[in-house]
């Protein structure tokens, strides 16, 4: 396969992704140091760990099957998480994406419940099924994370199954092991209904701020 990911600038009204790198470090080594009990299953650097956190996601970016983002509040300006495009496929010709999974996402406490997750998905699904023309999007999550499988359901992706070990687990102590995943998509079909879904709530969280 020769098509190779890319992580573009994309900007709401809530949020603005653009590609990571070490200018974010400082703003999230900040995020990552919030009240940290609602990550669970979720592994989130340390303040410690941020520069060995970026110089990974830029050594994978390198290779072309990752796309990473921070996210950044339009309110503040701080990088406040991560997410990335991952795992491109292409199953009809080499040079065009067919699938996508979208995942590495992750936001500091004070920003979760104001509508940057839903409308960071608004911008990456819009991107890869407008811009892209994939068929699919692909999410997944430690099946045992029933807060992480709610937020992916919330944002209109259907549930296919469990893969069982399919990936490693995240879990601090559980370093070694693995995790159980729970799989969801959204396909171009689904798209239209989605998208509706999706700027409906951020429009609701902008009336609100």
């Amino acid at each position: 396969m020769t098509f190779t990911l890319k992580a573009p600038v994309l900007e709401g009204t809530l949020v603005r992704l653009e590609p990571l790198g070490a200018q974010h470090a400082t703003d999230l080594a900040l995020a990552g140091e919030e009240e940290r009990g609602t990550y669970g299953f979720t592994w989130v650097p340390r303040a410690e760990e941020i520069h060995a956190y970026l110089d990974a996601r830029a050594a994978r970016a390198a290779t072309g099957r990752l796309a990473p983002f921070a996210q950044i509040s339009l309110a503040s300006g701080r990088a406040v998480g991560t997410t990335a495009y991952w795992e491109p496929r292409s199953w009809l010709t080499e040079d065009r994406l067919d699938a996508v999974e979208v995942g590495f996402t992750w936001l500091a406490r004070s920003a979760q419940g104001t509508g940057i997750n839903a409308e960071s998905k608004l911008l990456l699904f819009r991107h890869a099924f407008e811009v892209g023309k994939v068929s699919r999007v692909d999410l997944k999550t430690d099946a045992r994370s029933s807060r992480s499988r709610a937020a992916i359901e919330s944002v209109g992706a259907r549930f296919e199954g469990v893969l069982r070990n399919r990936s490693g687990s995240r879990v601090p102590g559980e370093e070694g092991r693995l995790r159980d995943s729970a799989i969801y998509s959204i396909t171009a079909a689904e798209w239209p209904e989605c998208r509706a879904r999706l700027e409906g709530r951020v429009t609701s969280r902008v009336r609100v701020a």
